[in-house]
Parts: C-alpha cells; sequence; structure tokens
C-alpha cells in the first residue's frame, strides 16, 4: 500500500485540520476515485453536522455518488466513529438510521397524517 500523501502547504492554509484528515483519508484510499467523490465538492462539516437536517443533507450528497459503496465498506471496516459515510450514518463505529436531536425525547408521540 501506497504511503498517506500529505496536503499541499496551500491546501493545509486552506482547510481546517480534520478537514485535512478527511482528505488524507480520500487520498489514501481511493487515489484513483478521489477526484469523482461527490463530498469533495460540499463543505467536510456538513458531514458531521450536529443538526438532523443537515446530515439528512448530507447523505443526499452522497446518494448519486460514484464512489459511495467504497467509501461506506471503508467505514464500516475502519469502525469510523463518527459522520456520515457512503450515506450512511455512523455513531460510535455503528451504522445509525438517523441523528438524534439534542434534548429530551418528547413524552408523547406525534402521529403524522397518511
Amino acid at each position: 500500500m501506497n504511503a498517506m500523501p500529505s496536503l499541499t502547504a496551500h491546501e493545509a492554509q486552506i482547510v481546517p485540520s480534520h478537514t485535512g484528515q478527511l482528505v488524507d483519508l480520500f487520498r489514501q484510499a481511493w487515489l484513483p476515485v478521489s477526484d469523482r467523490a461527490a463530498c469533495l465538492d460540499h463543505d467536510p462539516e456538513l458531514f458531521f453536522a450536529e443538526s438532523p437536517a443537515d446530515v439528512e443533507r448530507a447523505k443526499l450528497v452522497c446518494h448519486g455518488c460514484p464512489v459511495r459503496e467504497v467509501c461506506l465498506s471503508a467505514a464500516k471496516r475502519r469502525a469510523e466513529p463518527h459522520g456520515v459515510w457512503g450515506g450512511e450514518l455512523f455513531v460510535g463505529g455503528v451504522v445509525v438510521a438517523r441523528k438524534r436531536p439534542r434534548g429530551r425525547p418528547r413524552k408523547t408521540q406525534i402521529i403524522e397524517a397518511a
């Protein structure tokens, strides 16, 4: 396996440190196809968002991505601790269906009209 490429001096100046780590992960795992990853056209913060609505937006970005399956399988293999990878939300290294909003859960359920 190739050594993980590092950011150029220019890239290191314009991206936060965790974003640089994300870019390095893409370069390491999917160097031949990383330039086609849909997430590279979006703010990386979206994929680590606190808001459930932003998490759903990140999942939508992944839906048409040509490297979605590769991304998801690599994230599962690494037991990614958090974030949206391959269109799925990881929390504590496990895929979960939805991000719970902050605060206490409701005492009564909301019934949606069909």
